[in-house]
């Protein structure tokens, strides 16, 4: 039987939206509504927090433990390592990795992909939905092997593949054996995520139209039969980038200061 930890990273410093994870979705902080979805995925072992050490964070790791989830401090920005510790903390056979920057995670797609997972028998390290991506952004689903991520936090060294997690993994499809779940129509145009205050307008409105009390999980499909119906709320965060800060890690990978030299 194949142990899953499923470990959500979040921090208060966001680069574009700094505070998102404690902004209130109908009467809830945001990372209340990502940790109640993962704890709802079936097949998942243990829920952790993965935040860093940094004081400001004292307030998300307070949240967990007020829902019973535990939490694992680390580095600010190798949130490699700080997945890594959390696995020496609580250890398991795989990782299924969650962004705290996704409240409309849906707890059946997370289960398509573990179960692609598990039905491979060890025969992948990596399945995803993201490679390439025909869910929503903000339904990114990554499940790893202990293995896999281990050998990235030990060989990894770009700053943007140690920010990442995974993209030293899935980047590799010779050293790692990767494998990707697509839904039948392409839906990767939809913006779900939470990265702007514009995405936080159109997840609230989401919420309130289809769970004003915070009481329940929906999923993908009452989103987008939600959206059939109303279509200008998708105008509300249009024209963002997908992997916008993916883009701007890997732009300063590699800096020359002065003309000449490699700084990182």
């Amino acid at each position: 039987m194949t142990s899953v930890v499923a470990i959500v990273q979040a921090r208060l410093g966001s680069t574009r939206f700094p505070g998102k994870a404690l902004e209130e979705i109908v009467g809830r902080p945001m990372l209340a509504h990502v940790l109640a979805r993962t704890t709802a995925v079936p097949g998942i072992d243990r829920v952790v927090l993965a935040t860093t050490v940094k004081p400001e964070d004292d307030a998300l790791a307070d949240l967990a433990r007020s829902v019973g989830i535990a939490c694992v401090r680390g580095s600010v920005e190798d949130v490699l390592d700080r997945f890594h510790s959390t696995l020496l903390a609580y250890p398991a056979d795989a990782i299924l990795r969650v962004t705290g920057d996704c409240p409309l995670l849906d707890p059946l797609v997370v289960r398509r992909v573990l179960d692609a997972y598990v039905r491979s028998g060890g025969m992948v390290d990596y399945v995803s939905n993201v490679n390439p991506p025909t869910y929503p952004d903000g339904l990114d689903t990554e499940i790893f092997s202990r293995h896999a991520l281990e050998r990235a936090w030990r060989e990894a060294w770009l700053p943007s593949d140690r920010e990442h997690v995974t993209t030293y993994i899935r980047d590799r499809p010779v050293q790692f054996r990767v494998a990707n779940v697509a839904t039948h129509e392409d839906l990767s145009a939809h913006r779900w995520v939470v990265d702007t205050e514009a995405d936080l307008a159109f997840v609230r409105q989401v919420y309130t139209l289809l769970d004003p009390l915070g009481a329940r999980i929906f999923g993908m499909a009452e989103v987008l039969e939600l959206l059939g119906r109303r279509p200008e709320l998708r105008s509300l965060n249009a024209g963002i980038r997908r992997n916008e800060g993916l883009e701007r890690s890997r732009a300063r990978d590699f800096v020359e200061p002065g003309g000449g030299g490699q700084g990182i």
